[in-house]
């Protein structure tokens, strides 16, 4: 069973935000006044937590930001590498599948760069970052 860590000052939205996901079955949720980056698992997390974690995150592709549609959290999210963000006002469900999402990314093997090697860059496309395509031959 995966452990959902939810750290959100807004008690009522945590509850009804819990009860969904244990009644999914999936998950054993804790909700928690200060997030626990050493706790495997997904953590659900509000700005005011999100802060309380050591910059740099360490794997934020785990973390759901509940915020507010405000611009400066979403930047603070952004910086931080938080991948999933899903606003106050959503329906509860949108939650749900933000945290399924994020369970299912932090069982992905982990990509990994050749030292040494840059990625590759698509371009050679008539616009600008736009891929060149290579033509078929025509047979006949």
């Amino acid at each position: 069973m995966e452990t959902v860590q939810v750290a959100i000052t807004d008690t009522s939205y945590a509850a009804a935000l819990r009860e969904l996901l244990v009644r999914n079955g999936a998950f054993k949720v804790l909700l928690v006044d200060r997030p626990e980056p050493e706790r495997e698992g997904v953590m659900v997390l509000d700005p005011e937590h999100l802060e309380l974690l050591p910059f740099p995150v360490a794997d934020p592709e785990r973390i759901v930001m509940i915020a507010r549609n405000d611009p400066q959290c979403l930047s603070r999210a952004w910086e931080a590498g938080v991948t999933s963000v899903v606003f106050d006002k959503d329906p509860l469900n949108t939650a749900v599948l933000a945290v399924m999402s994020a369970r299912l990314r932090i069982h992905q093997p982990k990509r990994l760069e050749p030292s040494g090697t840059a990625a590759p860059r698509l371009g050679s496309g008539k616009g600008p970052g736009l891929p060149k395509i290579e033509e078929e031959p025509k047979r006949g």
